[in-house]
């Protein structure tokens, strides 16, 4: 049954960097242009976040800045983000603030998804245990630890489990130890599947790629959830969104413009 969602693709920043990074053990030595998406998803019930971008101001402070992305070069130059990009400018130009945020559900802790909770005070924050475990052991080098600050005041999940009608938390580990994907029922058409980094291109959805990183180089489990997440989209005749893909990104509707 369709739920009546609506989604915002909204972009809250681009990063380049080499490809093995999306497509592991393919794309040495050639650079692509990502998108950082964040996804506003307005349901009967309330408002949901799906990731939220970077920490805008670890990029706008040149000594920040320095310290948290000089040693990613070179494989990965800082993101370039603007002031506009921040997700409570995308809410502003909706009649919208912080406060109209029911729930920002994190994918996973890299910087890139979940630094901008520093523009969302007091939200309700969804995260899984096993993502919030691994994070807290310092070994992820994608998580940057004082991002973590507020974990004692997020809500830890176990599982897959009912957001709210119409949403569905999927399992989708490997890339992170307890990354999460989302599944959306719309009013028309097709249902939507938001990989998160469990797929970042078409072309690991496509030709079954793990992503470049995987949580403890256990690539059978990134590989597993890839072919989930398939077998979902064909039992449930749902769309696949892979998160950094920038061709695909560019055919959706343009914020403010939603699909629904």
């Amino acid at each position: 049954m369709s739920r009546g969602l609506k989604i915002w693709p909204l972009l809250t920043a681009t990063i380049r960097y080499e490809k093995t990074i999306s497509t592991r053990n393919r794309g040495h030595g050639k650079f692509i242009d990502a998108p950082i998406l964040a996804y506003l998803i307005e349901t009967t019930n309330g408002r949901i976040l799906y990731d939220v971008g970077c920490d805008y101001r670890k990029l706008a402070d040149p000594r920040l800045r320095r310290k948290y992305y000089d040693p990613m070069r070179p494989q990965v130059e800082p993101p370039d983000a603007r002031e506009e990009q921040r997700i409570p400018h995308y809410l502003a130009q909706l009649g919208l603030g912080p406060s109209d945020i029911d729930v920002v559900f994190i994918g996973h802790l890299h910087f890139d998804h979940a630094g901008g909770l520093c523009d969302l005070p007091g939200c309700e924050v969804h995260i899984q245990a096993d993502e919030l475990a691994a994070a807290c052991t310092g070994s992820d080098s994608g998580v940057f630890a004082d991002e973590l600050r507020n974990a004692d005041q997020w809500t830890i999940q176990t599982g897959e489990y009912l957001v709210t009608p119409g949403v569905r938390a999927i399992a989708s580990p490997g890339h992170t130890a307890g990354h999460m994907s989302l599944f959306l029922e719309l009013s028309k058409g097709q249902p939507v599947i938001l990989c998160g980094d469990a797929a970042d291109l078409s072309e690991n959805l496509m030709e079954e790629i793990a992503p470049g990183y995987c949580w403890q180089e256990n690539e059978a489990l990134a590989l597993a959830s890839l072919r989930k997440l398939k077998t979902l989209a064909r039992k449930e005749r749902a769309q696949l969104w892979p998160n950094h893909d920038m061709n695909f990104f560019l055919n959706l509707p343009q914020f403010p413009a939603w699909v629904g």
